[in-house]
């Protein structure tokens, strides 16, 4: 199913990114890229979205887990909906990250950031995120966008 290749793919390409990460940077080592808009850099997040929850990492890995088998239920539910596009696309994206968010929380105890970008807001500028952050971000704007069209029709 496409669906499952898809969530592989990210789990797949943010593991090897990490492990990279991990190998190539000293904690802190910045690498700018693109003109310098892209800043690739190390960073171990104990907590969640901006290290909230960091003094206690053994709550945010049990609601990671909690969250992930959740939303893997729902997603396994869509599987009999006719059509439902965009809704299952967007619980795929957000698996594929959830999945590799909640992997580096129960084996590293961190998750593992490694791009920020280089922008005049200072506060957003020392934001570092990974590719699940990404996956995660767009799967709920698709999957929320699909249920407003729904009830539109």
């Amino acid at each position: 199913m496409k669906y499952i290749t898809v969530i592989l793919g990210i789990f797949g390409l943010e593991l090897g990114i990490k492990n990279y990460i991990e190998k190539s940077l000293e904690e802190g080592e910045k690498r700018p890229k693109c003109k310098e808009f892209l800043v690739i850099r190390k960073y171990h997040n104990q907590g969640a979205f901006l290290n909230m929850g960091e003094r206690r990492p053994w709550i945010v890995a049990a609601l990671s887990v909690i969250l992930t088998l959740l939303l893997t239920g729902f997603f396994t539910c869509t599987f009999t909906m006719a059509g439902g596009g965009m809704l299952k696309w967007g619980l795929t994206l957000m698996l594929g990250g959830a999945f590799g968010n909640t992997y580096d929380r129960l084996r590293r105890k961190y998750v593992v950031d490694y791009v920020s970008f280089n922008v005049p807001f200072k506060r957003l500028r020392q934001i570092v995120f990974n590719i699940s952050d990404f996956c995660i971000m767009i799967g709920a704007m698709l999957s929320v966008i699909s249920e407003i069209c729904k009830k539109q029709t």
